[in-house]
């Protein structure tokens, strides 16, 4: 993704879809009940995340790899969007817990905190999909799910095909 297509923002742009998408799934909500509306708007988000990666992937200077995806994080905390501690980092992982997501916070000011799950933390996972195949994600908590903070734990797996 060139320089030019993130002048915005990231938390921005989501505000920007979450208003657009907040009232297509209504629609689909009313239409097709709550269940496929979310189910829906998960496989778009997922879909629209893989796409947005693999253009981050592509200018990725030297190709993908841990060091280049950490490098892109400051595109999400910026304006402070994440407040993130720092857990671990060596030459194949990188850990950090998010302490702050206003992210979280705009959406459930939004009225959207019933799938701000699915606008937001399932993009992460999706991300890696998109990036890089060797990019492995796990987390076990986020703050839009209740938890007190989200706990990101990334692995790049230097040996993967």
């Amino acid at each position: 993704m060139s320089e030019d297509q993130t002048v915005t923002p990231i938390i921005e742009r989501r505000r920007i879809e979450a208003e657009l998408l907040k009232e297509v799934y209504e629609t689909l909500k009313a239409k097709l009940g709550r269940e496929q509306a979310q189910d829906l708007i998960a496989e778009s988000v997922r879909r629209s995340a893989i796409a947005q990666a693999a253009g981050f992937a592509a200018s990725a200077p030297g190709g993908t790899s841990l060091q280049s995806f950490v490098d892109i994080q400051r595109h999400w905390t910026a304006g402070g969007a994440l407040e993130i501690e720092t857990v671990g980092r060596d030459a194949t992982h990188f850990a950090f817990n998010v302490t702050r997501c206003r992210y979280a916070e705009m959406y459930k000011a939004m009225g959207l905190g019933e799938i701000g799950h699915l606008l937001s933390c399932q993009r992460d996972g999706a991300f890696c999909e998109g990036y890089d195949p060797k990019l492995k994600m796990e987390r076990t908590q986020t703050i839009m799910g209740g938890a007190s903070h989200c706990d990101f734990r990334y692995h790049y797996e230097e040996d993967a095909a």
